[in-house]
């Protein structure tokens, strides 16, 4: 299976990241089939090769996670919920309310 994933590259503590086409099986860092855009976390530049990814998302490629938002984000994907985003939601709502709870009960005990 071909996976749309992050190549990263650059110095220490400044790392840069290929998007790039390859096997699943696949090292991260070996080398690709192709390669379709850069995304430079510190500042936020990303360039997406729009015709190429298109052409590989037509084939079945998988975008990790990662990928996935860079191209909801470029538009090439529609945004997607998740079912682990809604379970984390899920969880997160709970906490908070647990948490309120337990303050209005030491409130009204004191």
């Amino acid at each position: 299976m071909i996976k749309l994933r992050l190549k990263r590259f650059g110095k220490k503590r400044e790392s840069s990241f290929r998007l790039v086409a390859c096997n699943s099986t696949s090292r991260r860092d070996g080398r690709p089939l192709q390669e379709l855009g850069f995304y430079n976390p510190r500042t936020k530049e990303t360039r997406l090769d729009t015709e190429a990814l298109r052409v590989r998302l037509g084939q079945g490629a998988q975008p990790t996670d990662a990928v996935r938002s860079l191209l909801e984000k470029g538009g090439l994907l529609e945004k997607k919920v998740r079912p682990a985003e809604l379970v984390g939601k899920q969880k997160q709502e709970k906490e908070r309310s647990s948490k309120k709870n337990d303050a209005k009960a030491s409130e009204t005990s004191e």
